[in-house]
């Protein structure tokens, strides 16, 4: 199953894209500058061999629903996301209010 849901964070527009897969949630949220996603994201690959994409995303581990992804510390995040003052272990809402 996918659900796709507006989200809102404190008056800014976001879209969560959750995916149920055998054993495991894909889990997304993003506008149109980037995105956070759970531990399914490769930031390293973000970081190394699409580095000319200048992709801004963040990645946390462990989390099974939106809601604990948004409330998650970021575990790793992408070199382009770090310009916009986003870094490891702030809260995936924090990272995405940067990301406007």
């Amino acid at each position: 199953m996918i659900d796709l849901k507006p989200l809102d964070i404190d008056g800014h527009t976001f879209l969560s894209v959750s995916v149920q897969l055998p054993k495991t949630n894909l889990l997304v949220v993003t506008n149109d500058k980037g995105y956070i996603m759970c531990g399914a994201l490769d930031v390293a690959l973000l970081n190394e061999k699409l580095k000319d994409r200048k992709v801004i995303a963040g990645r946390a581990v462990g989390v099974k629903t939106i809601e604990q992804l948004l409330n998650a510390p970021l575990e790793s995040v992408t070199y382009e996301a770090e310009e916009l003052g986003i870094h490891r272990g702030m809260i995936g809402r924090e990272a995405l209010l940067k990301m406007i």
